[in-house]
Formats: C-alpha cells, sequence, structure tokens
C-alpha cells in the first residue's frame, strides 16, 4: 500500500487522526495521513503519542516538513520516506526523538561510529516492538511489528541506517530553506514540481516489469516453439505409415494450426512489447538526463546561496538501472530471427548517450583561480561499477577559452594554457558505492588570454576545465570517448583581481540562461532580479536568515543608479553589467560590487551575530537616516555601513545642536573597519561611548548589547598590569586603564621586562601615578595623557590648530545636521601612540 503524507489544507489541519481506532487511517480523497494543529490527546492504547506537554509543533523540522508535504509529488513523498525502510509513520511518530539525534556524525566510511549507529537502531526497534505490544487493536500491533521488522533488516548494517536517515534530514532541511523563497501555495507547488521532484523511480519500475515481460514472453515463445516442431515431427512421421487413420491425421494438422497461429501472435506481440520498452527506456533517459542537467544548474545557482542538494546517488541508481535495461533489451534483439536495425540503432544511441552523460563534476574548481596556486577538483562517474576490468580509467583536466567552450566537439587544438597535476585516476570505493577523480594539486602555470574587446579587462575573461578519458563498460565491445566541462572560471594573477573576478563569476551565474551558449550573459537585467540575487548572495555568504528588507533594497538602488532621492521608485528599472562593476561610483574610487563586497566580507567576519539579531540597521541613505532620527530624543542611534569606506561600518545618532539652540544634529562616528574591530569589538565600542544610548527606536544601549561586552581583564601572564583600551568619540584625550587588583612587586629581568620600541618622533610611554588616581567602574585605573607634551617639537601643534580642526570636524547644513562619515574621529591619542609599538 502506497502512503503518503499531505494532511495540511491552506486553512488549517481540519482534520483529527484517531490513533485509538486508526492510527494508520488513510484520508482516500487525499490519500494521506492527517493530523490536527492542536495537541494530541493522551491515549493508553496508543504508546507512540506524545506526552500532552510536548505538542507537535514543538518539533521544529518535522512540523514545518508536515506542512508543505501537502505540495509535494508522489514520488517525491516516496523517494524522502521508503514505506520498506523508512516509512513515514516512523517519521511522524518518533520525529521529536529523532531530531535530538546527532545523525550528522554518521558517513558510511566512519566505521568507528558503527556502534552508535546500532544502539540508534536498537532503540528505534525496541520503541516500535513496545508500542505493538500494548496495543489493543490487532491491525495496528501488526503494522507496528512489520516496522519493527522493517528496521531490523539494518541489524549488520546500521551505519548505512545512520545515513540514510542523516540523508533524509538533509534533503528535508534542502527543501524548507527552498520553501522559505516562496510566499504563497501556487508557489509552494509549481517550485516543488519544478526544482525538488525527484526523478519517478515507478517509471523505471514499470519498465522494469515490462522487460520482465518481454523476457517471459520470449520463452513462452520458445516452449511453443518447441511444441510445434515436436508436432511436425510426430506429422512427418505418420505420413510414412500405410494406412494413417483420419482422425489422428486431423488431430495432428489442427494441432499445428494452432500452434503457429500462437507462434505468430505471440512474435508480433513480443515486437510491439520490445518497441514500447525501447520507448519507454527513451523517456526515463530523457527525465534523467534532465535531472542531471537541473542538479548542475542548483550546483551553478549555489554560488549565488541558492539552496542545493548535492547528493547523487538517487541520480547513479537511474543510470546503473537504465544502463542495465538498455543491456537486457539488446540481448532481446539478438535473439530475434530476424534482425531490427533501427531498434538496434536506437539502442546503441541511447546507450552512449547515457555513458557520455554519467561524467559529473561532483567537486567544482574554485571559480576564480590565481595562477601558480593550488586548487583542488572532483570528478565523479556515475556509472563507475559498470566499468570494465583491466586498464585504468585515466581523467585528463585541461582549460579551455570560451571559444573552444563552444565547440566541445572538436578537440581544443590551440592549448591556451598550461595546467601541472591535470591527471587523476578514476577510483571506486566501495564503502559509498561512488567511483571518483580527485584532482588534488592542480595548478594552472600559465594562461594564454584572448583579444580583449574595447574596454575588457581581462577579469571579465572566462575559461573551464574540460575533463576527458576514454572508458569501457561491461558488456560494450567499444571503448567511449567521455568529456564534461566545469562551470566558468576565471583565472588571475594577483590577489587584487580576485574581487573583480569574482564580480563576473555572480554576474555570470544570477543571470545566465540554463541552455545557453557558453558563456554568454544579458548586459542589462532588471533591477528586481539583480535585487533578489544580492539577497542571496548576502545572506548566504554571511551565513544568517536575517534577509535585506525594503529599506536596505531601497537605498542599494539609491546607490547602483546614483538617485539619492528617497521616493524613486526602481522597480522597473535596467541595471547594466557597467553599473554593477565597470564604473565607479559618483565622488568614490570604488565600484558598486567592490563596496558591496566589502560590506559583506565586514559583516560575514566580524558583524554576523550582530546582524543576524536585528541590531544592524546597514544600508541606509542620509534622507532617510535623517527622516527617521529627526524626532527621537538625543542618545538615539543606529548602525549602518559607511558610504564613503569600502568594508566600515558607522555609528549615526542624534546630538544636542550647539550654541545653546533647541535643535538637534545627526552625527556619524568614523567608520570601524576589520581592522578596527579585530582590536577591540563593535559591542565594546558602543559602550564606551556614552554619547549614544538608545538603540533606534528605544532600545537601551547595554540591554541589547549586553552579550557582546567583553569582560574586564583581570590579570595577564608574566606578572604584568592588565591594559585596555577604550573609544573616545571627538577629538578627545583618550586613556589607558591598568587593573590594580594584581599589581606585585617584582623585579624585571630581560625575559619578563616590558619592551616599548618607540621610534623618533612617536609617544613617549607614560609611567602610571600610583599614588593619584580614579578607579572606574571596572577597577582600572585611568592615566590621563598631558595635552602635547608627549609629542616631539616638530609633531606639537597650538591650540589654536586643535580649535580649528574641531570646528572643521562637523559639517553643519541648513538644518544643523551632519551626515559625512569623516565627520569626526573615533579613537584616542593613546590608541593611536599604541599602534607604533613593536
Amino acid at each position: 500500500m502506497r502512503r503518503t503524507y499531505k494532511n495540511a489544507t491552506q486553512a488549517g489541519w481540519d482534520r483529527t487522526l484517531d490513533l485509538r481506532t486508526h492510527p494508520f487511517q488513510l484520508c482516500n480523497e487525499r490519500r494521506a495521513l492527517t493530523l490536527r494543529r492542536t495537541t494530541l490527546a493522551p491515549d493508553k492504547t496508543s504508546p507512540l503519542r506524545l506526552p500532552t506537554s510536548q505538542p507537535i509543533l514543538t518539533m521544529a523540522q518535522w512540523s514545518r516538513i508536515s506542512q508543505l508535504i501537502q505540495y509535494l509529488p508522489d514520488e517525491t513523498i516516496n523517494d524522502f520516506y521508503p514505506s520498506v525502510t523508512f516509512a513515514i509513520e516512523v517519521r511522524h511518530f518518533l520525529s521529536e526523538w529523532i531530531e535530538k539525534q546527532k545523525w550528522e556524525d554518521f558517513a558510511l566510511e566512519k566505521t568507528e561510529q558503527e556502534s552508535n549507529a546500532r544502539a540508534l537502531l536498537d532503540e528505534i526497534i525496541m520503541m516500535l516492538q513496545s508500542s505493538s505490544q500494548q496495543n489493543a487493536n490487532v491491525v495496528d500491533k501488526m503494522k507496528l511489528m512489520q516496522m519493527s521488522k522493517n528496521m531490523s533488516m539494518f541489524q549488520h548494517q546500521p551505519l548505512q541506517f545512520a545515513v540514510m536517515v542523516r540523508d533524509t534530514l538533509r534533503k528535508e532541511r534542502v527543501l524548507l530553506r527552498a520553501m522559505s523563497q516562496v510566499n504563497n501555495p501556487q508557489q509552494h507547488q509549481e517550485y516543488v514540481t519544478r526544482e525538488f521532484a525527484f526523478p519517478s523511480m515507478q517509471a523505471v519500475d514499470h519498465l522494469v516489469l515490462k522487460v520482465l515481460e518481454l523476457q517471459d514472453l520470449r520463452q513462452n515463445i520458445h516452449q511453443v516453439q518447441e511444441d510445434l516442431n515436436w508436432e511436425r515431427q510426430n506429422y512427418e512421421s505418420l505420413q510414412g505409415t500405410m494406412d494413417p487413420t483420419v482422425s489422428e491425421v486431423t488431430r495432428l494438422q489442427n494441432n499445428i494450426q494452432q500452434l503457429e497461429y500462437n507462434v505468430n501472435t505471440m512474435a508480433t506481440k513480443r515486437f510491439q512489447l520490445l518497441l514500447e520498452c525501447v520507448d519507454c527506456l527513451d523517456q526515463c533517459q530523457t527525465q534523467l538526463l534532465s535531472k542531471l542537467k537541473a542538479w548542475r544548474w542548483e550546483q551553478y545557482k549555489a554560488t549565488i546561496g541558492h539552496p542545493f542538494d548535492e547528493n547523487l546517488n538517487v541520480l547513479q541508481t537511474w543510470c546503473e538501472q537504465l544502463l542495465g535495461v538498455n543491456g537486457k533489451l539488446r540481448q532481446e534483439l539478438m535473439l530475434i530471427v530476424e534482425p531490427i536495425p533501427e531498434l538496434q540503432e536506437r539502442l546503441g544511441q541511447l546507450l552512449q548517450l547515457l555513458i557520455e552523460s554519467s561524467l559529473v563534476v561532483d567537486k567544482q574548481p574554485p571559480q576564480v583561480i590565481k595562477t601558480q596556486s593550488k586548487f583542488s577538483t572532483t570528478v565523479r562517474y556515475l556509472l563507475g561499477e559498470k566499468i570494465a576490468p583491466g586498464k585504468p580509467v585515466v581523467l585528463r583536466a585541461q582549460i579551455i577559452n570560451e571559444l573552444q567552450a563552444r565547440s566541445l566537439n572538436v578537440t581544443p587544438s590551440d592549448n591556451v594554457g598550461e595546467v601541472i597535476n591535470n591527471t587523476a585516476i578514476l577510483e571506486h570505493n566501495t564503502a559509498t558505492k561512488t567511483t571518483c577523480a580527485t584532482f588534488r594539486n592542480m595548478s594552472i602555470k600559465k594562461i594564454k588570454r584572448a583579444d580583449r574587446k574595447g574596454s575588457e579587462s581581462v577579469t571579465e575573461e572566462k575559461f573551464a576545465l574540460l575533463f576527458s578519458t576514454e572508458i569501457t563498460i561491461t558488456g560494450c565491445d567499444t571503448p567511449y570517448r567521455i568529456q564534461m566541462i566545469s562551470l566558468p572560471v576565471v583565472v588571475i594573477v594577483h590577489g587584487s583581481q580576485d574581487n573583480n573576478a569574482l564580480a563576473t563569476i555572480i554576474w555570470d551565474c544570477a543571470f545566465s540562461e540554463p541552455d545557453r551558449v557558453p558563456f554568454v550573459v544579458p548586459e542589462r537585467v532588471p533591477w528586481k532580479v539583480m535585487c533578489s540575487t544580492l539577497n542571496s548572495k548576502f545572506t548566504s555568504e554571511v551565513q544568517t536568515h536575517h534577509n535585506l528588507d525594503h529599506y536596505n533594497q531601497h537605498f542599494l538602488a539609491q546607490k547602483i543608479f546614483d538617485k539619492p532621492d528617497f521616493n524613486d521608485d526602481f522597480s522597473n528599472m535596467m541595471v547594466s553589467w557597467t553599473q554593477f562593476n565597470k564604473e565607479v561610483l559618483p565622488g568614490r574610487l570604488f565600484t558598486f560590487w567592490q563596496w558591496f563586497e566589502g560590506v559583506m566580507d565586514l559583516t560575514k567576519k566580524q558583524l554576523r551575530t550582530y546582524w543576524s539579531d536585528g541590531l544592524i540597521f546597514g544600508f541606509i541613505g542620509k534622507q532617510h537616516l535623517h527622516l527617521i532620527l529627526k524626532e527621537r530624543p538625543n542618545g538615539t542611534f543606529l548602525l549602518r555601513f559607511s558610504d564613503s569606506e569600502i568594508g566600515g561600518i558607522t555609528i549615526a545618532y542624534v546630538a544636542a545642536a550647539e550654541m545653546g539652540e533647541h535643535k538637534q544634529i545627526i552625527k556619524n562616528i568614523q567608520p570601524f573597519t576589520k581592522r578596527d574591530l579585530d582590536i577591540r569589538s563593535l559591542g565594546d565600542r558602543i559602550r564606551d561611548i556614552s554619547d549614544i544610548t538608545y538603540l533606534y527606536p528605544d532600545f537601551p544601549k547595554h540591554e541589547v548589547f549586553k552579550k557582546y561586552y567583553s569582560d574586564p581583564q583581570t590579570s595577564t601572564s608574566g606578572g604584568y598590569i592588565p591594559v585596555s583600551l577604550l573609544t573616545k568619540v571627538g577629538m578627545e584625550i583618550g586613556s589607558v586603564a591598568a587593573d590594580v587588583t594584581s599589581v606585585a612587586h617584582h623585579t624585571e629581568s630581560p625575559n619578563n621586562a616590558a619592551r616599548y620600541q618607540v621610534d623618533a618622533g612617536s609617544v613617549v610611554p607614560c609611567v602610571p601615578n600610583m599614588t593619584n588616581h580614579t578607579e572606574s567602574s571596572y577597577n582600572a585605573v585611568g592615566y590621563p595623557l598631558p595635552q602635547f607634551q608627549q609629542f616631539s617639537a616638530q609633531e606639537a601643534i597650538t591650540q589654536e590648530q586643535m580649535d580649528t580642526l574641531n570646528s572643521s570636524a562637523v559639517e553643519f547644513s541648513s538644518d544643523h545636521s551632519v551626515f559625512s562619515d569623516e565627520a569626526t574621529g573615533e579613537m584616542d591619542l593613546v590608541l593611536n601612540s599604541l599602534l607604533s609599538f613593536s
């Protein structure tokens, strides 16, 4: 009995599953198990029921999957939850327990985990058996017992069971990530059908049954033919007698006529069935190749953050089954007395196409490759177990340009690059049942570039790696020449080209068509498509679920189109490659992509948790900034990415206007870069700055940023007095704080002495004044540096110059608002002086 799980309706789970009488009830109209939204009532006869204190909706992953499952095709559900090995009932009733186990620790090659896998398997079997014994319903008892027996088949292969559960949970997560990007049920249905419906195993099963029927028919024809030959022999022998009876002759003649009719009828049926099998094989193989193409496309789209399930095991099984069917059909053709050239040729073409299409680049090479740098890649052959034994299969890799990629049927005559360590052997792994060739230490020694068009730069030129070999399949007479091309790559010679090369890859990946001519991409794309790409890339690179909101996206449009008006509508505008990463932004020295990638890198390395917690407003224009902060009380601040500096984040806050006026101004602190945040974290800097008190709109900063504050240092190794750095806004003089809780009298030796190598003109280290100090809230001593006295005569500045600097540090607009990122300084003089110490 086929079981699917399409339980949720758009309006809610409006049916109830009565586990006391029909725990495996099938809903005829949906052929699905049904649940109700609320907690199931307690029931002593249904031991698999969760306690009332633990409702089903607490099972995070399964509760979400169960709502999406109604949109999945039957074939996908059956592939997710095979009834014989891992039934959907087991996944449902044991979902909470299943999701608490560490299935990701298991892999077929990790034999040391076998005992842990067996323990989990035994526990599942025990729970199912216990439920069966306690259930009063005979049908339910037998059902539960059958499930436990199905699980028992893994007793000798517990790792295989654990990996199966691991892969099922992975596929669920991939599906959930995909569904999170779709907003309505109709889109759910279309997306799942298009992207996540695994190849229909029913079609292959149907084909296999047809082949078995063909083989049985051939055997029956053979048997009837033997009977016919026997009757004919009897009839001929009867002709030699003197006086054969009329009845005997008539009987033999009737038998012969009937047998001849039967043979002819079955021969006709055999031909029709053979033709149907070839047609069915053609259809199944077309589906398979379509799925292989879709897998490669999803692999490419993963570059910009789209969900991707890299598991190829299902497709490998398909390849192997279709190869076996092809071989059996070719044998059936050989056993036909009169050959059928058309079918023979057709099967030969299908065989060649299948063999040539089963080579897959499992792990793609880096899409930006620096010459004379090591990189790796893995190529997998899905028909590895069918390779004829004997001669090893050696794969060769070579680099090709765009023109050569367009004519793969012709062997490249011009060598455009020299690749070292460019050969690898296809090796079969019996544990994982995979056949792969791994290139571990490849390197491009040199590259020959094509003539560039117009203003095209070297980072816009695309190449690819071509993998080729000659392979012989068991049962085939001749070897086959097969090849596969990698995704596009950009070859650079210096690390400074990496950013622009990545822009070429992002544009190619996001906006190319599946069946394009290599490597053609449009010059202009709709902004809404570009915006979706930036969001996918940002969230995947930063590894966050916090998307760019509407205001962030609007600001990005303002920036790339150079339209500062907050009220502009960009939804129908087109953005070009030139605007993306060709022309520098107005008034800047960098392109839009260089700026965006800098923000993305900063967030990934320093600010991921801040962004994920929603503490960073991020992308916001100055007009919008003024709009939302102008009515806020003094000290209200928000965090935004610097508009004028690559990879910087600044604090914009409301401050009182000077000269006793009642108006307010908006100040922007000098941006913090990755280097600044390596020295002192963003959370600690926010704690240091007393001018900011409430995160927009009105969250006390010490509440929302408390978990990001560092604990004060209390001791250091070697008996030294610890020091700390503080962030001061404007031109205030900073301080070095020393912890006095562990100050001890000791004698400096050459091995523990504090050494400060000071260059000419640098700050002279301040000697702590232990008799005159003020305790801070962190049990530290502040040591104010006398103004100007610690600079050499050449570096000293006058008080008049200092006042001028302070007054020019802030720019006032007509309404006393300040928007420049460079409006004020950020670090005290002590921090700057410490950076010069050796």
